[in-house]
């Protein structure tokens, strides 16, 4: 299961997508997620699952790669589902016990699966395609007017594109500390609450020593090549804008306009 998060990970190949500026799919994904919470529409969601599977489409990431990232959010999918259809008041359709299920429950429940699948399958899509340095550079370059106000522009990209790049490694430093403590006898699935919570701890203790382990390697392997920030730091690969970036930035402000003209979209709830 902890190899199934695919968020962090970037998927080696050529496409049309992986050679795009990082700037453009970083605003792509941003306008793609806030107007992902916009629609409240069949039609809406239609039209955010057609220019989702272009893209998926364009960046040759198979399938099978995109639908086992969805295993990690599973459990997490059916608590906001169950949570919205039991929780919601409104027309109640069923009713049993202190429960019910109401109309606009429903509803509410299909919404939130939906844009919490395209929010993860869209994010995915980003850093699949988008290499950590790649990521680290086109979001100091979107923060570059924040300098203005004394921002640490360069420092606080370099952290998200790091903290982005430890997750699958972290992922992969749990599953090995798993399956090393159920070798020696460690039993994680059987037992209540209580007793799973607790068999957590000898995957915990180990795994956030190892968490700083990493930290404080990479902390001395920045201080060997004299890394001091971002004052001063001159590009190997500037970022420069190209044909197919413009025409990128072209498509996402029709999947925009088409979002808007379809009438979905309620600027004022």
């Amino acid at each position: 299961m902890l190899r199934d998060i695919t968020i962090g990970q970037y998927y080696q190949t050529k496409s049309v997508i992986h050679d795009l500026d990082p700037r453009v799919k970083i605003v792509a994904t941003l306008a793609f997620i806030i107007f992902l919470f916009m629609v409240d529409h069949l039609a809406g969601y239609a039209i955010a699952m057609a220019y989702l599977a272009t893209i998926i489409y364009l960046s040759h990431v198979p399938m099978s790669f995109i639908f086992r990232g969805m295993k990690a959010i599973f459990m997490l999918l059916m608590i906001t589902v169950i949570f919205n259809i039991f929780l919601t008041p409104g027309e109640t359709l069923v009713s049993f016990w202190i429960l019910n299920i109401t109309k606009e429950g429903l509803v509410m429940a299909f919404r939130m699966a939906i844009r919490l699948i395209f929010l993860i399958t869209g994010s995915s899509i980003m850093t699949l395609t988008t290499t950590p340095n790649q990521l680290t550079d086109g979001l100091e370059n979107l923060l570059n007017p924040l300098k203005k106000v004394k921002v640490p522009v360069h420092e606080i990209s370099m952290m998200m594109a790091i903290a982005l790049r430890f997750i699958p490694i972290l992922m992969e430093e749990t599953d090995k500390i798993m399956k090393a403590q159920m070798a020696r006898g460690a039993d994680f699935e059987t037992g209540g609450i209580i007793q799973k919570a607790k068999s957590l701890v000898p995957i915990l203790v180990p795994l956030f020593i190892s968490a700083f382990r990493r930290a404080n390697d990479l902390a001395m392997a920045m201080e060997a090549r004299c890394y001091h920030g971002g004052d001063g730091r001159t590009k190997m690969k500037p970022l420069i804008y190209k044909k197919r970036d413009f025409i990128a930035y072209a498509a996402l402000v029709i999947f925009m306009t088409a979002m808007v003209a379809c009438g979905k979209i309620d600027f004022l709830t």
